[in-house]
């Protein structure tokens, strides 16, 4: 193989501008690449933070680990953030790494396809104009398309509906009634912001949440001062929060029977806040805690405990004109439904179309089941990188750290291309299948086999989306990349 290290630096294009794009473009540039172009699909940046503008949106992992650890914010109003104040962070991010000038808005990707007479990716935007680079990135998350469910007659209704992700501003909720499809993590937090302020709210939940009390509050201006002023102190809680999470990996991974501590909390704090013995009985989940997301707050149970907040588990059966029909019969006569029904996580990279060697489409490659190697690579498919790819989810930290983690593994293969020019990676097959298998394996017997339903799962039930244990053992995965992973491809043309 020919060997230059003065070989000119890749061109780069990543696809989308939450925190895996926006950091990921940070960390190239300050490899010293400067071809680096950012898809986005919306008219400004921060991913799902930017779309979920909803009552309430906030973020359920601390504001210090919920951060880039290059970019420290002392001055964090609460111990949890604010979607405003999250999304206002990204942008401040944008601006002092100068990525405005890499930024192409309104730019929705449709097609990416690997040509491999020029071991390059033409990227073809839904506008139709089309891009081209060396690498390719994609950074689209996995809770960026909102799953809208299937309910018959929901084109009949005439009064107001949308999804929390798609919030309807516009909409004066005041003295409306609303009926809520769905209890997830979203719901969670709207509901006890708008429960106050509608006539009546019936609340359609298919199964219950486990909800624990959020252990938040604002920062004093004082310790707002000390992270600032003293940053091995801001470090060293950034640790302490980072390790205290981490102690929770074993509960969901290994020793389940860990979380019945919080099962017990959580029926403790609903039968303190919930007076209604019938709504107490229909909120006290019937399935092993963990199984599902876990949830936080502090005033969901509160809020269910109203007596203009009607709780129906029958399940849907169907929307009519004016309301919504239970699958008891009963008619819940609605001027507005609002869908709090969470995201197509397992859909990754949906819609977009991906297509590697000799042809094979990404959904071709994932038909029994999306699996890439350490979740960033897919056999088949050379230079292009995944942030927060297959089982890279996390139930028990934070996902930044997962994606600093991937943002290094990446880097490492961007050195590895500059000593090959004109080369492109691609991750063998069977160090592919190897690491799948591995993956696999370690989630057999994890809380999420315990019988639930829940979007961990893709339609096979198999758990294309949670990692297996410790964040620490991740990034000693992704800490440096192996070349012996990967076979380098050299154009089809080349003699």
């Amino acid at each position: 193989m020919p060997h230059s290290p003065s070989a000119p630096s890749p061109s780069v294009i990543i696809i989308g501008t939450g925190f895996g794009g926006i950091g990921m473009a940070i960390q190239l540039k300050n490899a010293g690449l400067s071809d680096i172009t950012l898809l986005e699909k919306a008219d400004r940046v921060g991913g799902t933070w930017r779309d979920n503008t909803y009552p309430g949106a906030a973020c359920d992992v601390q504001s210090h680990l919920y951060s880039y650890s290059f970019e420290p914010k002392h001055d964090w109003s609460r111990k949890f953030g604010l979607q405003a104040e999250i999304l206002g962070y990204m942008e401040h991010c944008v601006e002092k790494y100068d990525l405005a000038r890499h930024l192409r808005l309104n730019s929705e990707v449709s097609d990416a396809c690997f040509n491999e007479s020029s071991n390059t990716w033409t990227v073809t935007l839904k506008n139709g104009d089309t891009l081209t680079s060396d690498i390719l990135i994609t950074a689209t998350g996995q809770l960026n398309q909102p799953a809208w469910p299937d309910i018959k007659g929901m084109d009949r209704f005439e009064g107001t509906i949308f999804h929390s992700a798609r919030w309807n501003h516009d909409y004066d909720l005041t003295n409306k009634r609303v009926a809520v499809i769905g209890t997830g993590a979203s719901a969670i937090q709207f509901v006890p912001e708008i429960a106050s302020k509608v006539k009546s709210l019936t609340l359609f939940q298919r199964s219950a949440a486990w909800v624990l009390p959020k252990p938040d509050r604002p920062f004093t201006s004082l310790e707002q001062h000390l992270f600032k002023s003293a940053p091995l102190w801001d470090r060293a809680y950034r640790a302490f929060i980072y390790w205290k999470n981490e102690s929770r990996a074993l509960a969901f991974t290994r020793f389940n029977r860990l979380l019945d501590l919080f099962a017990y909390q959580a029926k403790k704090e609903a039968a303190k806040q919930v007076t209604d013995p019938d709504k107490l009985k229909r909120i006290i989940p019937d399935y092993q805690i963990g199984c599902k997301r876990i949830l936080i707050s502090n005033d969901w149970y509160p809020a269910i405990n109203r007596s203009n907040v009607n709780l129906v588990s029958d399940g849907v059966d169907h929307i009519d004109e004016d309301g919504v029909v239970a699958k008891d019969g009963h008619h819940y006569p609605v001027d507005a439904i609002i869908f709090g029904t969470g995201f197509r996580a397992t859909e990754f990279l949906s819609p977009i179309r991906i297509t590697g060697r000799a042809g094979q489409t990404l959904n071709d490659a994932w038909k029994n089941g999306a699996s890439a190697f350490k979740g960033i690579t897919v056999s088949g498919f050379p230079n292009l990188f995944m942030l927060y790819g297959p089982n890279t989810n996390l139930a028990h930290n934070s996902i930044i750290y997962m994606l600093e983690s991937q943002f290094n593994y990446i880097l490492d293969a961007v050195s590895a291309l500059k000593k090959y020019p004109g080369s492109a990676m691609d991750v063998r097959q069977d160090r592919q299948d190897r690491f799948s298998h591995v993956i696999q394996e370690g989630l057999h017997n994890s809380v999420w086999e315990a019988g639930c339903s829940s979007w961990y799962l893709d339609e096979n039930g198999r758990n294309t989306v949670n990692w297996p244990g410790f964040t620490f053992t991740y990034r000693a995965s992704t800490r440096r990349l192996d070349t012996a992973d990967y076979q380098f491809i050299y154009p089809e043309t080349r003699p």
